[in-house]
Parts: C-alpha cells; sequence; structure tokens
C-alpha cells in the first residue's frame, strides 16, 4: 500500500446484530491436537551488540511445537511457524541476518516440519485531522499527515522489560528523526504476552486465549498530535499462503459482558488447518483502563495484495521467507470525528490475539446464561402453576355436593 485507504468494513460497535447459533458453542482451545504446552520466553541478542535482539516464545506440546519470532530489527514484525514435532528450534545466524541478502540468518530446523508458517509486519503509523469530517464515513479522512515509518524508529533493549512471571515483554520506540519534537514525550510500544493456560485479561477486551496464542498490545503514549482532533491509523502486511489474500470474517454475538457495548470480533485466516489466525475486536480505548466511557471504533479495511519492495523490509521476514510474491496489507483506523479520542488524555490503546489452529470462539458468558433461564423458566412456572391451579379447581367442583 503505497497510502492511506479508508477503511470500508462497518464499525459493530453498539449494536446488536443477527446472532449465529454455531457461535453459542465454545470452540475446544486445544489446537493442533494439543491441549496443554509447555511455553517459554527468551531474549536472543546479537553477542556484538546486544541492542540487537530478538524475542523468541516457544509452546511445546506433546506432537507439535508453535514459534512465535518477534523482532524490532526494520518494522516491528513477528514470525508464525507450528512445526509437528516436539524438538523444533529455532536457529539465528546474526552475520547473515544483518547482511543486505540474510537468506538463512533465520530458520525453524528441522525445515520439514514445519506445518503452517506466516509473518505480520506493521510498516506505518498514519495521522489524520478530524476537525472537518462530519461522520466517520466521510471520505476524504481529512488532512493527512506525512506517515510515520516504523522502520525509522529507534526502540528499547527488550531484556530489560522482560518480565518471566507473566511471560511478557514490550517493544517501545520513537522516530530516529523527529523534527516536530511530537514523540518528545511519547512513545509507541509494542507488548508481546504469552500464556500457559486458557483464560481471558482482566482489561477489556478481554479476548479468549489458550497456550497455542499470544497476544499484542499496541500502545501509542504522550505523543504530541499534529492536529487539534487526530485520529490515528496502523498499516498491517502479511504473506498470503497462495496467490491470493488471507480471508476476513466477522463473527456476531448478544453478549457483550467481556467488551461492554461490542458484539462483534473481526479475524484474519491465512488458509485451510493447520493455519494461523489474528483475532481482535473492532474497539480501541482512549484511557488505561479500558471501560465503555473510553472505547472507540476501531475499523479495518479490505486486503489488498501488494509488491513486496513497496513496503518497508523486515529482516527476519526477509531471511525466513527466501521469496515473498504474496504479499498483502490493510489499515486500521482508531477513533471518530466525535466521542471519545486520542485528544482525552494523548493515549491510545488496541490489543489483537495472534494463534495457529482453530481460533477461540467466546460462549456465552454466566450472566447472560442466568438471564436466559430466567427469561425463559419464567413463562414455564407461569404455565405449570395455572395448570396446577385448573386441576385442584376442578378436583373441588367435583367433590361438591348439592344441599338439596
Amino acid at each position: 500500500m503505497s497510502g492511506y485507504e479508508k477503511p470500508s468494513r462497518g464499525w459493530g460497535f453498539c449494536a446488536l446484530s443477527p446472532v449465529l447459533l454455531s457461535l453459542l458453542m465454545a470452540a475446544p482451545l486445544g489446537l493442533l491436537g494439543e491441549e496443554t504446552r509447555q511455553v517459554s520466553l527468551k531474549v536472543i541478542s546479537n553477542r556484538l551488540d546486544f541492542s540487537q535482539n530478538l524475542l523468541h516464545i516457544r509452546a511445546v506440546g506433546t506432537n507439535s511445537t508453535l514459534h512465535y519470532v518477534w523482532s524490532s530489527l526494520g518494522p516491528p514484525a513477528v514470525l508464525l511457524v507450528a512445526t509437528n514435532t516436539p524438538n523444533s528450534t529455532l536457529s539465528v545466524n546474526w552475520s547473515l541476518l544483518l547482511s543486505s541478502d540474510p537468506d538463512g540468518g533465520l530458520m525453524v530446523l528441522p525445515e520439514e516440519s514445519i506445518q503452517f508458517s506466516s509473518a505480520l509486519v506493521f510498516t506505518r503509523l498514519f495521522e489524520f485531522d478530524s476537525t472537518n469530517m462530519s461522520d466517520a464515513a466521510s471520505r476524504p479522512l481529512g488532512k493527512s499527515y506525512p506517515p510515520y515509518t516504523l522502520a525509522n524508529f529507534s526502540w528499547n533493549n527488550i531484556t530489560d522489560s522482560l518480565d518471566p512471571a507473566t511471560l511478557s515483554a514490550t517493544f517501545r520506540g520513537h522516530p530516529i528523526r523527529d523534527p516536530t519534537g511530537a514523540f518528545t514525550n511519547g512513545s509507541l510500544a509494542f507488548r508481546v504476552q504469552a500464556f500457559s493456560t486458557s483464560g481471558r485479561p482482566a482489561q477489556p477486551p478481554r479476548l479468549l486465549h489458550s497456550a497455542d496464542t499470544c497476544q499484542l498490545e499496541v500502545a501509542l503514549v504522550g505523543a504530541c498530535p499534529r492536529g487539534n482532533r487526530s485520529l490515528f491509523g496502523l498499516e498491517v502486511a502479511t504473506l498470503g499462503q497462495g496467490p491470493g489474500c488471507p480471508s476476513m470474517q466477522e463473527q456476531h454475538s448478544i453478549d457483550d459482558e467481556y467488551a461492554p457495548a461490542v458484539f462483534q470480533l473481526d479475524q484474519l485466516l491465512w488458509g485451510s488447518l493447520p493455519s494461523g489466525f489474528m483475532q481482535w475486536r473492532p474497539v480501541a480505548f482512549s484511557q488505561k483502563r479500558g471501560s465503555r466511557d473510553s472505547a472507540m471504533p476501531c475499523q479495518s479495511s479490505p486486503l489488498q495484495p501488494t509488491l513486496a519492495y513497496l513496503l518497508p523490509q523486515s529482516p527476519i521476514v526477509r531471511a525466513f521467507f527466501k521469496t515473498q510474491d504474496h504479499s498483502c496489507a490493510f489499515n486500521l483506523t482508531f477513533g471518530a470525528s466525535t466521542g471519545p479520542g486520542y485528544w482525552d488524555q494523548h493515549y491510545l490503546s488496541w490489543s489483537v490475539l495472534l494463534g495457529v489452529g482453530t481460533p477461540p470462539v467466546d460462549a456465552l458468558s454466566p450472566l447472560v446464561l442466568g438471564i436466559m433461564a430466567v427469561a425463559l423458566g419464567a413463562p414455564a412456572l407461569m404455565l405449570l402453576a395455572g395448570g396446577l391451579f385448573l386441576l385442584l379447581g376442578r378436583k373441588r367442583d367435583s367433590e361438591y355436593q348439592s344441599i338439596n
């Protein structure tokens, strides 16, 4: 994508959509036939320059291994690799990886064990002014400012933020050149978290996770916007499994307990199983403690094929995939011209879940099940009571004998 494309998909925000009965049941969380995994986080550093490093999440099951390799070399990127052996390993050759021809600089061995592989690259941060926008669907989006190319950011040493207790680490960066001083007191953060068990985070949007997945939270904090009511967008590139792009899907529910006022779940699917997925709710937040009051709509554009050389290049993607013939990209937009926005507290966060296999599907929450039980049970009790009343009334009539 050479420029910003207006997202065309609906918000799925604060509206009740038709319910598919198939979505009312929870899908199994075990992916690739695995129910439990040993999950570990490891930083792999360049011995010649410890500021250059990779974050490796390894989830080992009985018969398979999932590898998530995160990098801030060039634009932030992640590799998703699934193998059919518990013994697969990551091999990194730093001299090759940092060279102009990084082929073979990063491999998962044995190569013949790989069942699925793809990548996500976060290439650009967009900003535009929504002051003169009459509604969220207006075209054009408003005054567009020069985008921030994330390959030109300086990132922290991931080792400093590694937290083994929560299986998390944070890449935090700012532009190398910042002539306007927009990031003097601000940063763009990519917080990565793995999970050893299934469950939900405490904070919205509370995406359902398992040991087969990891979560990314993107947060823009403290950066000075270039407009009075700036909206921000993120360009995301990926690799297709064939000549086409991965598919986008929407799921709808009647339950919004885990993300108030959001009845939709969006996901990107790379292909037939075993395959990868990217799953998120179409909502972002303008405060650190996400709530209904700080919720903003998140819109996504359709996936479009693009030439790899037109996008900022990631060394780990070039090293692992010898060719990148099937690149696709889409844009995410956070917020609208009215309602909560980044301008409230100079804060924006959005979360996404990455995994391999069958994406988790939300079951109805206990609260909704209780409401349904009461709603369906009350008429049944009334019918039962009415039947008993009629039955007893007839019995009394039959026992009555006239005085005459």
